[in-house]
């Protein structure tokens, strides 16, 4: 299992771009294989990894997630093929729907069937990113066009999949999912099978399952979770993650929370691997003398593949 780490929005620390540039940085140095971005009220995502990747080479990028809503698939189609011009190749894009909430109260758009809108945002977003003319007439969009960007190729394309809906989309679709706030019982029984399910249907390879958590390295395992509580409050509200939570029989997002001494952390990350996650999307939180001692971990793990050292 592979380890990446989730930087500034995603990580509920939202800082300016050139701190987050300076992030990305000091976690290639400390051998980070992967950094992670999220789309949410910040800077663009995409803009910072176009320029951390240009002057940081090896280290990989994706974000978690790009919501598909407020983007015209050609827009994100071009943004995503520059990065991956400039960057070499190294972008995961992560989409998903996002919320009801978001969409509809926050940016006056239709949330009406966001299945429906993610099959045919997906459909043209595949085109156009492997640099087909796409020729598209569905019943949420209308396209005709074609992307060329030399030195581009196509990204790999994950899901925001948490239902049975979603996950069956991102495993005929796209190369596989980025989940968040979905705990490893509901990974192992839900997620991955239904997932696997369906890319094997449609003849893909094995998909991806990217799986996000927060985690603290803590001598006060107690406190951490408090901390947690408050922190990642609001993803205990909404209800698409209120039912992965509800799955995995927790109470609020606290309770998926990876906290404790090394050993501890070293067995979450193991249930995950034993759950069929091919990565682990890391959000280390906590005070300030926690944060560096946490991303040392996992950086120690990721030079190991995600095994123990």
């Amino acid at each position: 299992m592979r380890i990446g780490i989730g930087v500034g929005d995603i990580a509920g620390r939202g800082s300016a771009p050139g701190d987050q540039i300076e992030q990305i940085r000091s976690l290639a140095e400390r051998g980070a294989g992967s950094v992670w971005l999220a789309q949410i009220f910040g800077a663009d995502a995409l803009t910072m990894l176009a320029v951390a990747g240009a002057q940081l080479p090896g280290i990989e990028f994706g974000t978690a997630v790009v919501p598909t809503y407020p983007r015209h698939p050609t827009a994100l189609a071009a943004q995503a093929l520059t990065v991956q011009a400039l960057t070499g190749g190294r972008l995961t894009l992560g989409v998903g729907p996002s919320h009801r909430s978001v969409i509809e109260d926050m940016f006056g758009l239709d949330y009406t069937k966001p299945a429906r809108h993610m099959r045919e945002y997906l459909t043209v977003l595949g085109g156009l990113l492997r640099g087909e003319r796409v020729d598209f007439t569905g019943e949420t969009m209308r396209v005709n066009a074609r992307l060329t960007i030399p030195g581009s190729e196509p990204p790999s394309v994950l899901v925001a999949a948490l239902g049975p809906v979603m996950l069956r989309l991102a495993g005929r679709l796209t190369d596989g999912t980025v989940t968040w706030m979905t705990g490893p019982e509901t990974l192992a029984r839900h997620t991955v099978p239904v997932l696997n399910e369906a890319a094997a249907e449609a003849g893909r390879p094995a998909p991806r399952v990217v799986a996000g958590l927060p985690i603290c390295l803590t001598d006060d395992p107690a406190a951490a979770r408090e901390r947690a509580a408050r922190q990642f409050a609001v993803y205990g509200q909404l209800p698409n993650y209120r039912a992965m939570l509800d799955r995995e029989g927790a109470d609020g997002p606290a309770d998926l929370a990876i906290v404790g001494d090394e050993d501890a952390l070293a067995a979450g990350l193991d249930r995950l691997a034993a759950a069929g996650v091919t990565e682990f999307l890391a959000v280390p939180f906590g005070a300030r003398d926690q944060l560096a001692p946490t991303i040392d971990f996992l950086a120690a793990r990721s030079a190991t593949g995600g095994a123990r050292a």
